[in-house]
């Protein structure tokens, strides 16, 4: 079957999305906390809009966090609305919101979207968040409707990917006690 009409991939990707609790996944660009790049070497093309940074790069916005080989930052007017990662993998980390835990995304082409809303790990895609794992050769992150949608490697002839996903149990406290 498609990934788009196996029920079984649609409900491990929905609850994956449920088990996501931390904030949109993503950099805010509309918060007042600035984005700060480092990295080995930087490029700027101002009249292309294209700023490439190389070598152990480290992106941070407050507790948000995206380390690669290499990024490149694409503005435009409005300002940036496009961040390209590549790394053996590239890293991306968040903190949830109830501050238990962190988001750690692994790929080795990570991309963030400000006109899609969206994040996509491609390659060896891989995204944990307390003991939960999510595994695919394509993931996508809807960071506005929070819809995690993902694909797994096309048949190479020693078999078609698959998407895997690990759901810890819910740890059961007991508060009569």
């Amino acid at each position: 079957m498609k990934p788009s009409t196996n029920p079984l991939r649609r409900l491990l990707a929905m609850a994956l999305a449920a088990s996501l609790t931390g904030p949109a996944l993503a950099f805010d660009l509309d918060s007042d906390t600035p984005i700060t790049v480092s990295a080995d070497r930087a490029r700027l093309d101002d009249g292309k809009g294209v700023a490439t940074y190389t070598g152990s790069v480290e992106l941070i916005q407050g507790q948000t966090r995206l380390t690669a080989d290499r990024v490149m930052l694409y503005r435009s007017v409005e300002g940036l609305n496009r961040i390209e990662a590549n790394g053996t993998p590239a890293r991306y980390q968040q903190p949830v919101t109830n501050g238990e835990g962190e988001t750690d995304a692994r790929a080795l082409h990570i991309t963030w979207s400000a006109a899609d809303k969206q994040l996509t790990f491609e390659r060896e895609a891989e995204i944990e968040q307390n003991g939960n794992l999510f595994r695919g050769d394509v993931i996508h992150y809807d960071t506005e409707q929070r819809v995690v949608t993902a694909q797994g490697s096309e048949d190479t002839g020693s078999g078609p990917g698959r998407v895997e996903m690990v759901i810890q149990p819910r740890s059961g406290t007991d508060s009569t006690q």
